[in-house]
């Protein structure tokens, strides 16, 4: 699904290249037949926020967007495990999904990141890719509902991914979540947080090695799913 590549550019940090690409991007959007016209249009709309932009504004918007905070984080298991060791775990599984299937990921990108995971998705078969996507989206719906409160145009980006893979089934709880939410209180702490998280997983190496050849699940839900149901395996 080469829509996802394009999804996936759209919410990494911006780059020159990435400017580059608009027309190219552009035209995959409009030839996309799976997703409605008001879908397309609005990503075109955020594409076009990027015409004519400095490179340099536009980085600084992203990262006082998604890098400030933990509730806008691009790290889905963020929003599921928190700091408990259980996400450290969770990305082992997906980054044992990504070898398993030859995807190379960058060593300075944590697997769960999400532009990271659309551009693995993109490369998959269509089954497995909207089996995956409709693990994730309880959590990407929770995005893109955040960001319809703030009022961003990024929020294109998670109504085509429900375009694609549909709306979870608790979507309504998730838009009273996200309409209800106190503000975020780790803002200030950010860049502390992530630099002990993001050592903390690159330092697990021998933990990977003694995995087995067998790739374990992923299991991808909000966090007040997730621990609901450690409850009830207890």
């Amino acid at each position: 699904m080469l829509i996802l590549k394009v999804l996936s550019l759209l919410l990494s940090y911006p780059e020159a290249e990435t400017l580059a690409a608009l027309d190219e991007m552009t035209a995959v959007i409009e030839q996309e037949a799976r997703l409605p016209q008001a879908q397309k249009q609005s990503l075109l709309t955020l594409i076009n926020m990027y015409r004519g932009a400095d490179l340099l504004d536009l980085q600084e918007r992203y990262v006082a967007l998604f890098d400030r905070g933990r509730f806008l984080s691009l790290h889905i298991f963020e929003h599921v495990h928190g700091e408990s060791r259980d996400r450290g775990q969770a990305m082992v599984n997906l980054l044992q999904r990504y070898e398993s299937h030859g995807f190379e990921m960058s060593t300075h990108e944590l697997p769960d990141y999400i532009p990271l995971f659309l551009e693995f998705l993109s490369q998959q078969g269509p089954a497995e890719t909207i089996q995956l996507l409709q693990d994730a989206m309880p959590v990407l719906s929770l995005l893109g509902a955040r960001l319809a409160e703030r009022g961003s145009q990024f929020q294109a980006i998670f109504d085509a991914l429900e375009g694609i893979a549909g709306e979870p089934e608790s979507i309504t709880e998730i838009r009273q979540q996200a309409a209800t939410e106190t503000p975020d209180e780790t803002l200030l702490q950010m860049d502390e947080i992530w630099e002990e998280e993001a050592v903390s997983f690159m330092g697990s190496g021998d933990g990977c090695q003694t995995q087995t050849a067998a790739i374990s699940p992923i299991t991808i839900m909000p966090r007040d799913q997730y621990k609901q149901s450690q409850n009830r395996s207890l």
